[in-house]
C-alpha cells in the first residue's frame, strides 16, 4: 500500500495482516459451569460464545449445535463440535423463524452474550416456542485517546454492531471516512451521514477484501 492511500483499520479483536489493527471491544466470562441437563441442542451465535464455553466445559461438544454465521460453524468444528444447522439467513427475526420452523422438538440452550441486539427468546415464546439460555460472557469497550483517532479518509472495518458503539464513544466519525460493515444488523448502527459498503459475506476476510476494493478506485 503506497503512503498516498487510505489507512484501513480493523476494529475486531482478531489482528489480520494487511490492515491496522484497532480493536474496540474485550470479553469477560461471567461463569464458571453450564447446565447441560434440560439440553439437547446448542446455539451459537458468535465465535466468542463457543471460545467461551469451551473454557468453561469442553461437554458442549457432545450436544449438536446451532451455528450463526460462517466464523462460528468454523470455530465449532474446530474446536471438535458438531454443527447441525448453519442458517443462510441469520439476523433477528429471520433467525427464530428458523427455529420456529425446523426445532420445535429440539430442547435449545442458547449459549450467549449479556447483551444481544434482537430477543430471540421473546419472540419465539409468542409461537409457544421456550428457548433456553445462559449468559457466559460479557463483552465492553476498550478506551482510547484521542490521538489514537484513525486520520482523515481512513476506511474503518466493523464486525459487529459493538464495535461501532465503542468506536463512537471513543472517536467522533469524520466525514471522510468510509465504513465497511460485516453484515446487514451491523450496518443500521452507523452514523446516519457514514458513506458505507456491507462485504459480500459476512466474514472478516470479505471484509478485508471489501477495503482494498475501495482503495483501488481511490
Amino acid at each position: 500500500m503506497s503512503t498516498d492511500n487510505p489507512s484501513i483499520y480493523l476494529l475486531s479483536p482478531t489482528p489480520k495482516e494487511g490492515v491496522e489493527s484497532l480493536p474496540m471491544i474485550e470479553f469477560t466470562q461471567l461463569v464458571d459451569s453450564i447446565n447441560f441437563s434440560t439440553c439437547d441442542t446448542l446455539m451459537f451465535t458468535s465465535k466468542q460464545a463457543v471460545v467461551t464455553a469451551n473454557a468453561i466445559d469442553k461437554k458442549w461438544r457432545d450436544i449438536p449445535s446451532i451455528a450463526v454465521g460462517s466464523a462460528t460453524k468454523k470455530q465449532i468444528e474446530q474446536l471438535g463440535g458438531e454443527v447441525i444447522y448453519h442458517p443462510k439467513e441469520f439476523y433477528g427475526q429471520e433467525l427464530a423463524k428458523d427455529i420456529e420452523n425446523f426445532f420445535q422438538d429440539r430442547n435449545i440452550l442458547y449459549l450467549r452474550p449479556a447483551k444481544v441486539i434482537f430477543q430471540s427468546k421473546e419472540y419465539l415464546a409468542k409461537k409457544n416456542i421456550l428457548l433456553q439460555e445462559q449468559i457466559i460472557y460479557q463483552t465492553s469497550c476498550i478506551h482510547y485517546n484521542i490521538s489514537q483517532q484513525p486520520p482523515e479518509n481512513s476506511i474503518i472495518i466493523f464486525t459487529s454492531p459493538s464495535t461501532i458503539d465503542c468506536f463512537l464513544k471513543n472517536f467522533s466519525w469524520l466525514p471522510s471516512y468510509r465504513a465497511v460493515v460485516i453484515g446487514s444488523a451491523t450496518k443500521v448502527h452507523l452514523p446516519t451521514n457514514a458513506k458505507f459498503v456491507v462485504a459480500k459475506k459476512p466474514m472478516i476476510e470479505a471484509c478485508i477484501q471489501r477495503a482494498y476494493q475501495i482503495i483501488e478506485h481511490f
